[in-house]
């Protein structure tokens, strides 16, 4: 470009062998004024029929992302070579379009070798690749390409850009970064969409961050959003997931409109709350409003009734699910009928429905009955079952979890053992408990024996005084749950550093007195820790709620809301 400049100003006229490289210049320099300044002399001096000079000129202006300026040359051209049809064959759309295949067919090195070769990416290209990275579970690649978006072809992103990467974020189970990316989205000035509110209240949900919720609810409400339906039913299933049912109801009740997703969201509430008989009720209601139900509506139906321990209503539902709602059951409906017969006791009708359903047992399933005969202590059957969890799915480390329990709780310390090792042996981790708290609208995490929080040293001195006035009042720490090789002294200071404990004295001393603690727990809460939060609740007088991978556990004045049925 700059010979091409020093020719002109020695006076040489430039010809069409000028101008294609001149144009390739600007191609690989992404110089689209420069392209349209040499158009400009192309015309003046009659070079823009020639051929080789159109295709050059085509290619310039798609590959710099001028798509319309590119097909209006190519339809001026009196003829066109391959090159030509070559050049406006290849323009970004056509990229966008193969990144999309690509990604769709879970082949993202293919699709990010595309999107590397297209010369000016479209907000379109960007968005397909952070989804696809989404899709695929790399929510870390997905984020570093999203902030990669204001160094390249987007220096200013869309209200769709963000939607995706805070949705994709959820996705990837990373709620706590998707709520730090949505306020760095209204930092820059962009305004929230509706599918906006719809992510962000799923990322609360996801973390039980319940102010940060309300406080997007504030949001929503200014914004003109809250009579959307889909709106409304994250609102609703955000409030149920971070514990409070009563707010969940409120905006329920007040929504103009409600389909069976609105209903579903409610239900669930239900049914991770424990509240059979409010659900059940709730269904009657969506009958009579002639809301269809779907297969989701049966499993929190299910669901609850199972929380609840209402076995004849559970019967009743999987029964009408087909008699009266011409649905068939799923294998996810199964699995609820397993856990509702597994915790009423009934193992072996929940057995029974194993090998008679219609389809082949996967490891939820068999699971569902594992977890049935560790609360009911029935190791025979427990053995047996977790060999077909361990067939199924030979990975499944909470299968080991639950049979080693199971041999603990029976005293079975050298079975428990050599369950422990072969699982080392065989490579299969366990997954790390982890705890989510949220206070003063900020989400902390805690972790097994955490050492890396800033208060961690307050928080120890609190779970020292917590243990000593929890044993005055005569908790004694149920050591079944600790690892099998240590001494009893060990197992209790172990039990004591579990991630909810861990939480749970951090709200303690960074709340007023008597405020409500929410917690969120990856795995299902141990027995020991389930005991020792219902003295914590009762010596200090707070309601403490625990959402742990299965339900909701509300603790007040020493008694757990799922009355010790989990």
């Amino acid at each position: 470009m700059e010979l091409f400049q020093q020719m002109q100003e020695e006076g040489m006229s430039p010809n069409r062998f000028t101008f294609v490289p001149v144009l390739k210049a600007c191609t690989s320099l992404r110089a689209l004024e420069k392209g349209r300044r040499a158009h400009e002399q192309i015309i003046q001096l009659g070079c823009a029929s020639d051929v080789f000079v159109g295709s050059s000129l085509v290619d310039m202006y798609a590959k710099c992302g001028s798509i319309e300026d590119a097909r209006r040359v190519f339809d001026s051209m009196p003829s066109h070579d391959l090159v030509s049809w070559n050049a406006i064959i290849s323009n970004v759309f056509v990229g966008s379009s193969l990144v999309d295949m690509y990604v769709k067919c879970g082949r993202m090195d293919d699709a990010w070798r595309v999107f590397n070769r297209t010369p000016t990416s479209d907000a379109i290209s960007w968005n397909v690749m952070i989804l696809g990275y989404v899709k695929c579970g790399q929510g870390d690649k997905a984020l570093e390409l999203f902030q990669q978006m204001q160094w390249e072809g987007m220096p200013l992103r869309n209200v769709v850009s963000w939607n995706v990467m805070i949705s994709g974020l959820v996705k990837c189970g990373q709620g706590h970064k998707a709520l730090e990316l949505f306020q760095q989205m209204q930092q820059e000035g962009v305004e929230p969409s509706s599918v906006t509110f719809v992510g962000v209240l799923n990322a609360c949900a996801s973390v039980v961050a319940l102010e940060e919720g309300r406080l997007v609810h504030q949001q929503i409400v200014k914004s003109g959003c809250e009579s959307n339906i889909f709106v409304g039913s994250s609102l609703v299933d955000m409030y149920a997931k971070c514990g409070s049912m009563e707010e969940a109801c409120k905006v329920f009740n007040k929504m103009p409109l409600r389909n069976v997703v609105s209903w579903n969201a409610i239900l669930g509430g239900f049914a991770m709350h424990g509240h059979g008989k409010e659900a059940l009720e709730h269904f009657k209601q969506m009958r009579s409003e002639g809301v269809r139900p779907d297969n989701t509506t049966f499993v929190c139906l299910l669901s609850a009734c199972s929380h609840a321990g209402l076995v004849d209503e559970g019967l009743r539902c999987f029964e009408s699910m087909s008699t009266d709602c011409m649905i068939s059951a799923r294998l996810e409906h199964y699995t609820c009928m397993v856990d509702l017969l597994g915790h009423a006791g009934r193992l072996h009708e929940a057995e029974a429905i194993i090998k008679t359903m219609p389809y082949k047992p996967d490891a939820a399933v068999w699971k569902a009955l594992l977890n049935a005969c560790r609360v009911h202590g029935n190791m025979e059957m427990g053995e047996r079952i977790a060999k077909q969890v361990l067939k199924v799915d030979p990975g499944n480390a909470a299968s080991y979890v639950l049979l080693s329990n199971i041999y603990a709780a029976v005293g079975k310390w050298n079975l428990s053992a050599i369950l422990q090792q072969q699982r080392l042996e065989r490579g299969v981790k366990k997954q790390p408990g982890c705890s989510w708290i949220e206070v003063n609208n900020k989400v902390h995490m805690f972790i097994l024996n955490d050492q890396d929080h800033p208060n961690m040293i307050d928080v120890h001195a609190e779970l020292k005084r917590l243990s000593q006035q929890m044993h005055e009042a005569g908790y004694v720490p149920d050591t079944s749950f600790g690892l099998h090789d240590m001494e009893e002294e060990e197992k209790a200071s172990h039990l004591c550093h579990h991630s909810e404990k861990l939480a749970i004295a951090f709200g303690l001393i960074s709340t007023p007195p008597g405020a409500p603690l929410r917690i969120l727990k990856n795995l299902h809460i141990c027995g020991d820790c389930h005991t020792s939060t219902k003295f914590i609740a009762k010596m200090l007088s707070r309601t403490i709620i625990v959402r742990d991978a299965k339900r909701f556990h509300h603790f007040k004045d020493g008694v757990c809301s799922c009355m010790d049925y989990w």
